[in-house]
């Protein structure tokens, strides 16, 4: 998927279904990447590292999620920050929709073929 330009609505993106449990759309700008998730109770992002940095917003739900060392459960509202290069892994108890912000732009996201730790454990 080439960068986007212009002017976009969310439910008019393509809703990809990474797995049965994980579906996401995504926008994707030259220096950044906003993807929408939608996480059904029980996924799992195995614990995994890249060197993007990338910010969270919790939209609805919950997310149990370790960073690096520290782990702690996020509601409606709260966000943060992960730093490129440190591990991290996130439980998703309830069904949850979650916003990241990657810059720069998931290359491994923009292949046909979703990244291991999405479906693994």
């Amino acid at each position: 998927m080439p960068s986007m330009r212009g002017y976009f609505t969310l439910k008019d993106l393509p809703a990809e279904k990474v797995t049965d449990q994980i579906s996401r759309r995504m926008l994707v700008g030259e220096k950044e990447m906003v993807v929408w998730w939608s996480m059904k109770a029980g996924a799992h992002a195995a614990a995994h590292k890249h060197p993007h940095e990338q910010i969270f917003w919790i939209v609805s739900g919950r997310m149990d999620f370790r960073l690096g060392d520290e782990k702690r459960s996020c509601g409606p509202g709260e966000l943060g920050v992960i730093p490129g290069g440190v591990e991290h892994e996130a439980w998703f108890p309830v069904d949850t929709e979650v916003v990241d912000i990657f810059a720069p732009p998931r290359e491994d996201f923009l292949t046909a073929t979703p990244p291991a730790y999405m479906t693994k454990g």
